[in-house]
């Protein structure tokens, strides 16, 4: 009996991966570990959703620097005329947004990541200390009223 030939497995996209990697399953699965209505559904499915947002972003800069590559491979060989409006035009501009917006998708990700892990040692009783590594330390908030002192004499 002959088996279909196996490749590779599908590489998860990248969202989907920093939530396999931190937590252990699937941003899909970790929503369904939970109540609908409790505290911990509703953040698993804000990671969930922070997940598949940074999957899409991460889709389109991808595509988007490919599709310039092509462009600059084909001018370099001579196979495509140099547009007197430049090369990439609105290209190099598109690919420029798209990857801030990837860079906030995976800020954004990895603070719901944060919330759920908070949330789940809270869970289990066991607190997590408030820094982290590679966060800023934690100051107290400014002081809402100055200090109480004592009355000028006159």
């Amino acid at each position: 009996m002959t088996h279909p030939a196996q490749g590779p497995a599908p590489r998860l996209a990248v969202g989907s991966q920093m939530v396999v990697e931190t937590l252990g399953t699937s941003p899909r699965r970790l929503g369904e570990l939970h109540g609908t209505n409790s505290a911990e559904g509703v953040v698993a499915r804000l990671v969930d959703v922070a997940a598949r947002h940074l999957d899409h972003v991460h889709e389109e800069f991808t595509d988007a620097a490919q599709n310039a590559a092509s462009v600059l491979t084909r001018v370099a060989t001579g196979k495509a005329q140099i547009n007197s409006l430049g090369v990439l035009q609105n290209s190099a501009t598109q690919i420029d947004i798209l990857a801030a917006r990837r860079a906030d998708a995976v800020e954004r990700l990895k603070q719901v990541i944060h919330a759920y892990q908070h949330m789940a040692s809270l869970d289990n009783g066991t607190a997590q200390p408030a820094h982290h590594t590679g966060q800023a330390p934690i100051r107290p908030a400014a002081p809402s009223a100055p200090p109480n002192r004592a009355p000028r004499r006159r």
